[in-house]
């Protein structure tokens, strides 16, 4: 038989557990599939910026979908994770444009 300091710990875990979890949005929204990524401020030159978007805390969101819902279709970004031009870099935070292409 289980103590109830036991079953409280194992409850303590529990939800210490799923509080840690990290929210991950691997789901592309319709458009963000084509939305361009961008770290040259050239390439957004003749563009309007229309947002900044930010990586939610204690989130993994792709942010090609904020940049949509913005009414973006470039994302210039202004701060990532990694080292550019290496794959793996996480982008945390950039300004949503859109570009006439």
């Amino acid at each position: 038989m289980i103590s109830r300091a036991g079953i409280l710990l194992a409850a303590t875990t529990a939800l210490t557990l799923v509080g840690c979890m990290v929210v991950t949005t691997n789901t592309l929204a319709p458009g963000a599939a084509a939305v361009r990524i961008v770290r040259s401020d050239a390439d957004v030159a003749s563009c309007t910026a229309v947002g900044n978007v930010r990586q939610p805390p204690d989130q993994n969101v792709d942010l090609r979908n904020l940049t949509v819902g913005v009414g973006g279709d470039t994302l210039f970004v202004t701060e990532s994770i990694g080292n550019p031009p290496l794959s793996g870099n996480a982008v945390v935070s950039g300004i949503a444009y859109r570009c006439s292409r």
